[in-house]
Order: structure tokens, then sequence, then C-alpha cells
């Protein structure tokens, strides 16, 4: 950090100040598809041009919505395909996504279209052989399709580290969703807030009983021996 004066004033944090520089990306596409909005609707996908954001389009895509939690990647930049090792064009977005973390990354796709809302998402990759620490940001950015239909999106990913080796996924640290537009609340109850992890699908809960023992089981009587005589063998020579 550095600063001017006595009092402290005038401080500016590096850390935050690369923090900006980084996700200057994300602010880039953000920016231009606000440009598009009207403040009322959503853009529709053929108002997109890549020469509206042309610093940006390493870390830039399109979505296709092709289920209610699910989008599959159209279009993307190369910076998406050095983190899977691949072409990602085809590839449902969830692929970039650890399996664990899922489910709660669908919950963003689904407030993405549903709402509609804009997602940003923290995330950082797995760990692993030659793979070191790597963490990167997403934002999703709901699009129209030519018939009017919340079936579209727009988005970039920045990542902050070495790749190593791919593929790269990752797992989500922090989702915060907000209303892509004036008057429609996006995802009720989560709207500017984090949405928290997930609790388990079912809870597994044993309650402490006392243990009573079996009685135990009646054992038979020993019979009575019985004294046999023992014979003799008797031999009369007269």
């Amino acid at each position: 950090m550095f600063g001017k004066g006595g009092n402290g004033q005038g401080i500016v944090s590096m850390t935050e100040r690369e923090k900006a520089r980084r996700e200057a990306p994300l602010r880039q596409v953000e920016t231009y598809w606000r440009g598009l909005c009207d403040g009322s609707s959503v853009p529709l996908r053929s108002q997109v041009d890549p020469r509206g954001m042309e610093s940006a389009l390493e870390n830039a895509f399109l979505l296709e919505r092709i289920a209610p939690s699910m989008a599959k990647i159209r279009v993307a930049g190369t910076h998406l395909n050095d983190l899977m090792g691949m072409q990602v064009a085809g590839m449902p977005l969830s692929s970039l996504i650890a399996p664990a973390d899922r489910e709660r990354f669908g919950q963003g796709v689904t407030a993405l279209f549903a709402d509609p809302a804009i997602v940003r998402i923290d995330l950082r990759a797995e760990a692993g052989f030659g793979k070191p620490d790597l963490e990167a940001s997403l934002v999703l950015l709901p699009l129209r399709s030519d018939f009017g239909d919340l079936t579209r999106g727009l988005g970039a990913l920045i990542s902050h580290g070495r790749i190593g080796r791919t593929p790269r996924r990752f797992q989500v640290v922090r989702m915060h969703i907000s209303a892509a537009v004036s008057g429609t609340p996006a995802a009720p109850g989560l709207a500017g807030t984090d949405v928290p992890q997930p609790r388990p699908a079912f809870e597994v809960r044993e309650e402490q009983r006392s243990f009573t023992p079996a009685p135990a089981a009646k054992t038979e009587e020993p019979r009575p021996t019985v004294q046999r005589g023992h014979l003799r063998l008797i031999v009369d020579n007269d």
C-alpha cells in the first residue's frame, strides 16, 4: 500500500488495485451488456456485437439454455479452452464445475434465465498433481433469443494463477444473484445476497436409545446320567 499525508488519507490497497485490473474483462462485458439493456428489458442475442467488447473476447462466451438449470456453451473465447485443455463449444457450462458443486451452480443458471438475473460467482480450482492454486471469477448475463424467450446468455470468466495440468474444474466459493432489469425481483429470498451452501438432500440422524440386552436363552437342564450295570461273563466248566 502507499499513501500521502500523515493521517492515512489517500491510502490505496495494491491488492484491490490488482484485483480490479485483473477483473477488467468482466466489467467490460457487463458494461457492454448494460449498454444494450434499456433498463426494462433484457437485450436480444442478435444485438450482441463482439466488436463492442473486443478487449475481453478472450474471456467471453455465449450460452444457450438446454434445461432449467443447465446451459451449453455456444461460442467461447480462448481462455475457457485453455482451462479445459480442449474446445469447449457445445459443452455444458457445468463442465467447468466440480461435480459436487454442480447442483449449487445450477441454482445460478436457473435464476439467470427464469428471473432473469445477473449471476456473479467466485471460484476455486480443485487441487491435484500438477494443478497449482487457481482462483477465478465468473459473471453470467441473460439474453433473449430472436423469438423473445429467455434462453440465451452472455458471460465472462477470468482466472488468477497458473493453469497447470488440464482440465481444471472449479468449486463454487461464493455466488451472488441480483435482478437483471428493474421491476423483476431476482431469486426470491436471495436477491442481492450470497447464495448459501445447500444443505444435503437428506439428513441421517441417529437417536440414542438405551440398550437393553435380550434375555438369555433358556438352556436345557442336563439330563440325568443313567448308570448302566456292567455285564460280566461267567464261565462254568463243571
